[in-house]
């Protein structure tokens, strides 16, 4: 969707200089065995009342309602967002997350209105601070993932997991619960991603000391997580009505198509809309097991995806790449039974990708703007074709 003459300009150096930095043993830090892709810590809920950009608090808690007014485009061009000052540290990163999500929440918003002709045009007001904190980021100035997901969310209760019923979002489009559950179910799949991961890194780590050594205990405890997350992702319909996904949220998260950022670039410019395919879950599961996808439009789009996911997470994706390929007789009880969650997992995201979408519309493009029906049988079929 995006060139990458445009995609450099945006993110300031190629994605090869900017994980050669990063270069070190990503995988095995602590945070990844405790909170998967999620944040190291809870995300920040809202900026300090004296904090200069507060002010975003109060616009991001307006957003919904404000979104009913057919002057909104006009409101949202008068705003005086404030720029955010200095560079990004570890200190202030919950800070310029929550920055980069009541922006990109706005941008969107003002993009795609519901009950209006979508906009071509992103005003200045909105555009210079949010590429501003994307590029502090390293990441391309769009609501994707990590804004609609990985920071947006919060616990009720400190002290208990993060699960559906202890966990609410921080910002969204509008007043319907059905998307704070769209948003949450995918917070607690994340969640449970942790133990994946430990699994994974338990699994380097024994591969490194000894080559002969017992994996049983960690492809059996990834084959279960997956299968936890089939289970959460099977409860979508609970507390979310698929004509009023179609209608009333969906749209806000669809790609940008031809759109100007008025004072950043004058080219229009085409950027993927937020999509699950954003999430680093799958495609670690696909590296570590090795699966085979076929080179096609499809394996394409999916590399184009990983340009939206934050830094760290592409970093630990090609450490698993690199990791030896443990697919072997001795282990295909437990091989076969994590191919077949994620089978299973895949299964029950084409139904509801036909319940919640395809059923409304005849347009085959998906938010991420690809034919996803098509290619979410494609990764199905491939990936059941690689058990032993």
């Amino acid at each position: 969707m995006m060139t990458e003459a445009h995609w450099q300009r945006f993110m300031g150096g190629s994605d090869a200089e900017k994980i050669a930095r990063l270069k070190g043993c990503e995988l095995l830090k602590p945070i990844y065995a405790q909170r998967g892709f999620l944040p190291e810590k809870d995300p920040l809920t809202a900026f300090p009342h004296e904090s200069r950009y507060a002010v975003l608090d109060e616009i991001g808690h307006d957003l919904p309602s404000q979104l009913y007014d057919k002057n909104f485009r006009t409101y949202a061009r008068e705003l005086e967002i404030p720029r955010w000052q200095g560079p990004a540290t570890e200190e202030n990163l919950p800070q310029l997350r929550l920055y980069y999500v009541r922006l990109g929440f706005l941008a969107s918003a003002y993009v795609s209105q519901v009950g209006a002709e979508p906009d071509k045009v992103l005003p200045y007001n909105i555009a210079v601070p949010l590429v501003r904190a994307a590029m502090l980021l390293d990441r391309l100035p769009i609501l994707s993932y990590d804004g609609y997901a990985l920071y947006n969310w919060k616990r009720f209760r400190k002290d208990q997991p993060i699960r559906l019923g202890n966990i609410d979002t921080l910002q969204n489009f509008v007043h319907l619960y059905d998307e704070h559950w769209f948003i949450l179910v995918h917070v607690e799949i994340e969640a449970i991603g942790a133990d994946i991961l430990a699994a994974i890194a338990s699994i380097k780590r024994k591969l490194a000391e000894n080559d002969d050594v017992d994996l049983n205990p960690e492809l059996w405890l990834i084959a279960d997580s997956v299968q936890r997350q089939v289970e959460v992702i099977k409860r979508i319909p609970e507390y979310m009505d698929s004509s009023l996904y179609y209608k009333t949220f969906r749209p806000y998260i669809r790609f940008f198509e031809n759109i100007t950022y008025e004072g950043v670039e004058q080219a229009p410019i085409q950027f993927r809309g937020e999509t699950g395919a954003q999430s680093s879950i799958m495609p670690t599961l696909i590296a570590f097991m090795k699966i085979p996808h076929q080179r096609s439009a499809l394996t394409d789009h999916l590399a184009d995806m990983r340009k939206y996911m934050p830094l760290r997470h592409r970093v630990l994706i090609k450490e698993v790449e690199a990791m030896p390929d443990i697919r072997s007789p001795e282990y295909k009880e437990p091989y076969n039974a994590i191919l077949d969650a994620m089978a299973a997992f895949r299964r029950v995201h084409y139904g509801w990708a036909q319940e919640y979408i395809n059923r409304w519309t005849d347009d085959p493009r998906g938010t991420g703007g690809t034919p996803y029906m098509q290619w979410l049988k494609q990764m199905l079929q491939e990936t059941e074709a690689h058990r032993l």
